[in-house]
């Protein structure tokens, strides 16, 4: 029985380590992406930054700045200048080329040219993966000078998005599942061992066989149940004493999660029924208290 029991504490430890270690590796991961998807996205800036110094010095400006870039939605992103400029339109198609080859999440988007004034598309093309899905169109023609923004929006690639949610998502699951399995492979409370000499005990004339479960009342032998001689045990080992309420529930049952008052009433019950054998034996009810195994001599 001391086996058994260790040997369930020993997995019931492991399980708990690992279901622990489980969830720190989780964490670990979810960090792991929200930090390497915060440096994708400052290396991304500074990219679109890099486009919009190009354009300023291939207008002649090497004065005026690049307004700081601005996200203005979900993988949308907006350059923007201190000053007007122009710009050849093939020229803006092969810098964002080559300066996007950098970003390894930007092999798809979309680009307009939009007018500061009226927010109408002065240039717009889409750049693929498959150069042959590229959508660019009057290039060669160099476009007027006045107040430009770019707008980019980039594919969402899915991959990080995804998987972050899934892991966070499924943080709360995994607890909840831990928990539950937790709970069944928990150990009740175990009886007290042959050498506290509480395997078998003498109540007046009937003789208490916890480790197998069974009463022998003038040499007859009833059976109990696993609950019943967990709370006969603790009338058992305090004879003639007031046992209380509160402890007889936590002892029996707070392990299993649920403590349900008329529970207990039932189990005395039915203790009562198998004792009545013997008349000197009897659990009483100490109003406002518990309860009591009175054995009269």
């Amino acid at each position: 029985m001391l086996d058994s029991r260790n040997l369930l504490s020993g997995k019931r430890k492991y399980l708990g380590g690992m279901i622990l270690l489980l969830f720190v590796f989780i964490i670990c991961a979810a960090f792991n992406i929200i930090d390497g998807d915060n440096f994708e996205i400052a290396r991304r800036e500074v990219l679109l930054r890099r486009i919009g110094h190009e354009l300023l010095l291939q207008s002649g400006d090497s004065t005026s700045r690049v307004l700081p870039v601005k996200k203005i939605a979900e993988n949308e992103y907006q350059i923007r200048f201190e000053n007007e400029l122009t710009f050849q339109p093939d020229f803006l198609v092969n810098t964002t080329r080559r300066l996007l080859a950098k970003d390894p999440f930007a092999s798809d988007y979309v680009v307009n040219v939009l007018n500061s004034s009226n927010s109408s598309v002065a240039y717009g093309y889409a750049i693929s993966k498959n150069k042959k899905d590229d959508i660019v169109a009057c290039i060669g023609r160099e476009q007027p000078k006045a107040g430009y923004r770019i707008n980019i929006k980039f594919k969402p690639t899915g991959i990080n998005a995804t998987t972050k949610g899934y892991i966070l998502g499924g943080l709360p699951f995994l607890a909840f599942v831990g928990f539950i399995f937790l709970r069944s492979v928990k150990p009740r409370k175990a009886l007290p061992e042959d050498g506290q000499n509480t395997s078998t005990i003498t109540l007046g004339s009937v003789l208490f066989d916890a480790k197998n479960r069974k009463l022998i009342i003038n040499r007859q032998t009833i059976d109990l149940t696993g609950t019943e001689t967990r709370v006969l045990l603790i009338f058992a080992l305090s004879p003639n004493e007031t046992i209380e309420r509160s402890r007889l529930q936590k002892e029996i049952w707070e392990d299993e999660g649920v403590i349900v008052g008329r529970s207990l009433d039932m189990f005395i019950s039915k203790l009562r029924k198998k004792l009545e054998l013997d008349p000197n034996i009897n659990i009483v009810v100490i109003r406002g208290k518990g309860y009591k195994l009175e054995i009269s001599v």
